[in-house]
């Protein structure tokens, strides 16, 4: 079992920044890759981000890409992603992710466990 706690979401203007965590316990944190999908309001969960489990291979979503950047620390058991230049359409509960049998995947039914979310809301 891996307990997965989300922090960092807040509200922020239009072209800021936010850095989300999302802090492990349980099995070895080293042995999964991680992942962050969103979910606005009526919308689907969509993948955002995932990293490797040594974080050598990383994966955006074309709509992030440039902009977020997903990194983990092992020794702190930690993910985290970087969001700059947000927009309003950012808008959602932030979700991570562990993966167990892949090394980074866009799809939340890869993905063994996951955290409560972090709300983030952009303002235009």
């Amino acid at each position: 079992q891996v307990q997965l706690v989300e922090s960092g979401g807040g509200l922020v203007q239009a072209g800021g920044s936010l850095r989300l965590s999302c802090a492990a316990s349980g099995r070895t944190f080293s042995n999964y890759a991680m992942g962050w999908f969103r979910q606005a309001p009526g919308k689907e969960r969509e993948f955002v981000a995932a990293i490797s489990q040594g974080g050598s291979r990383t994966y955006y979503a074309d709509s992030v890409k440039g902009r977020f950047t997903i990194s983990r620390d092992n020794a702190k058991n930690t993910v985290y992603l970087q969001m700059n230049s947000l927009k309003p359409e950012d808008t959602a509960v932030y979700h991570c992710a562990a993966d167990l049998g892949h090394r980074g995947s866009y799809y939340p039914e890869d993905y063994n466990y996951w955290g409560q979310g972090t709300q983030v809301t952009v303002s235009s």
